[in-house]
């Protein structure tokens, strides 16, 4: 399995996580983002035992989208403390079911962690916090298409809080319904300071061509 590079220099990597692919092992056989651009560093450079590959951030993994990795330990601090100032800018695209309210809007809530999922809690719980824009919706197939803001970056945060005002993404089997599909949810767009160049760098995706992505125009 080779991965989609979009940038590399001597401090970043930059690449494609495919949906159905772990950010990080967790132990089973299934095929992590680390691993595989440690691996792809060692091909490319011929470099023999192990290589250093930072990782600063996570995505689900039923999600697909843009990821940043760390090539030195210096580019890591600096990349983990801008994300814990919240000055990475991340932007979903997302397919769920019905008709948003309104047209924009902030979704904010507590969340916490029940056994193997993410629950909202009026009492305990870390904030969570996102905007969201409709771009389009399909009234035959009652479905709308979202771009959302990620403002704070909790575990299952945007399933959660669409799925908890009865708009699950399309294709969650964890918190939705079933469809035998995949989770119609992208992390389409990441925007950081370089660590050392300290310039902004924006690096985007656009959605698989294939249904029930193609039902929109975006």
């Amino acid at each position: 399995m080779r991965l989609e590079i979009l940038y590399e220099d001597n401090h970043i990597l930059v690449a494609v996580k495919e949906a159905g692919i772990l950010s990080q092992s967790d132990g089973s056989k299934h095929a992590d983002m680390l691993t595989l651009g440690k691996e792809y560093l060692k091909e490319k450079y011929q470099k023999k035992g192990n290589v250093y590959l930072g990782l600063v951030h996570r995505l689900d993994q039923p999600t697909r989208g843009v990821m940043v990795f760390a090539k030195t330990s210096k580019a890591a601090s600096r990349l983990s403390e801008q994300i814990r100032k919240h000055e990475f800018q991340k932007i979903y695209l997302l397919i769920c079911h019905g008709k948003l309210e309104k047209k924009s809007g902030e979704m904010k809530d507590f969340l916490q962690k029940e056994e193997d999922k993410v629950i909202v809690s009026k009492k305990e719980g870390k904030e969570a916090m996102l905007t969201y824009e409709v771009l389009s919706y399909l009234e035959e197939e009652n479905l709308s298409l979202v771009r959302v803001n990620l403002k704070t970056g909790r575990k299952h945060q945007i399933r959660v809080q669409f799925a908890v005002r009865n708009h699950p993404i399309l294709g969650d089997h964890r918190y939705g319904n079933c469809e035998k599909m995949d989770l119609c949810l992208l992390a389409q767009e990441i925007s950081f300071l370089h660590p050392t160049k300290k310039e902004r760098m924006t690096f985007q995706i656009e959605p698989s061509k294939k249904a029930p992505w193609t039902y929109f125009t975006t």
